[in-house]
């Protein structure tokens, strides 16, 4: 059993935050070596920003910023770490993170607790550079003008990060997943493309994965008037699939892991079908080996990122899942990456 193995196993024996927080500390403070550079047939190129493999690490994990060396020397092809507010805040009463093992799921309602944007921002200035690096935005709690939260870490942020994410897709800040309705979606995207970072930095929108194909599509179209770069699909779900075991099942919050794959699947396919190739999808939501992220590849990703599964499975699955691409790919007679996902544009 390597380090990291024997690291999550004993990870598991804690209670979910307390794990979670240990694990930030332990990217953060034990030595890794430098990973192993990427077959160059795993490349990919979003908005212009290249990628040295299509396996990034979702936000969430790393909410302050704290961990990105050790986290990059992990294999990912980039990390998201978020979400930040501009204010710093607690987040919502404990428990708030719930392991389902039963299920291969985390029950999460942590409601943005942050540091704030001024520690985050001091951290980014000392990012990595072998990956590139996304931050992910929210919106504080308490804030009546929410655009104007994602605005201000958008200007606060400039040029310290390689991409950003606009994340209005958290179930757990109140009156958040509205600004997914057409009116208030362009004005929050009106708002963000007027503020873009003058060095060209793609921005994202995370999206949930509880809305219908109709609603998709309108953002897809809004996303492409306001010249969003990307959509990443999607977030935590509301639902509760009957077949869930864990006695933890009933708590509230956005459920995430396994059993969010089929809403994340069909969120994927809707994105797919009304972008037609003119808005990269970067998938996430219960990727699990590499034969899920071929699939959602193939179902139209660029990309593909992670955070539940490795609560299960270790960071050792970041090296299996681009080893099982690089397969695939050669196995369905793919160059590259790249010639994969133009097979489908």
């Amino acid at each position: 059993m390597s380090l990291t193995s024997l690291g999550t196993a004993l990870f598991r024996q804690l209670d979910p935050e307390t794990a979670h927080r240990a694990a930030v500390q332990a990217a953060r403070l034990f030595p890794l070596p430098a990973p192993k550079a990427d077959d160059p047939a795993l490349k990919v190129t979003i908005a212009g920003l290249s990628f040295p493999n299509p396996v990034g690490l979702a936000a969430g994990l790393d909410k302050n910023g704290e961990a990105l060396h050790g986290l990059a020397k992990l294999g990912f092809g980039a990390v998201e770490c978020g979400s930040v507010t501009p204010k710093a805040q607690s987040g919502n009463p404990k428990p708030r993170l719930f392991r389902l093992s039963e299920d291969e799921a985390v029950i999460n309602r942590m409601g943005f607790n942050n540091e704030g944007l001024e520690l985050f921002a001091a951290r980014l200035k000392d990012r990595p550079r072998n990956v590139p690096i996304g931050a992910n935005l929210g919106a504080n709690k308490d804030t009546e003008d929410k655009a104007a939260d994602y605005v201000t870490g958008l200007q606060r942020l400039a040029g310290l990060a390689d991409y950003f994410t606009i994340n209005i897709s958290s179930p757990n800040t109140p009156g958040l997943r509205a600004l997914q309705g057409r009116e208030a979606l362009d004005d929050l995207l009106g708002r963000i493309n007027a503020a873009r970072p003058q060095d060209g930095a793609p921005v994202f929108l995370k999206i949930a994965p509880d809305l219908v194909g109709e609603e998709i599509g309108m953002i897809v179209e809004a996303s492409l008037a306001h010249k969003i770069d990307a959509l990443i699909v999607s977030n935590t779900t509301l639902e509760r699939p009957a077949h869930l075991k864990s006695t933890f099942k009933g708590e509230a919050g956005g459920l995430s892991g396994a059993p969010v794959k089929p809403f994340a699947r069909r969120a994927l396919q809707a994105a797919a079908e009304a972008s037609q190739g003119r808005l990269p999808l970067i998938a996430v939501g219960g990727i699990d080996s590499g034969a899920e992220a071929y699939e959602r590849i193939r179902m139209g990703a660029s990309a593909i990122q992670l955070y539940s599964a490795l609560v299960f499975k270790g960071p050792a699955l970041v090296g299996e899942i681009k080893r099982d691409l690089l397969a695939r790919l050669r196995a369905d007679g793919f160059d590259t990456l790249s010639d994969a996902i133009s097979t489908l544009r």
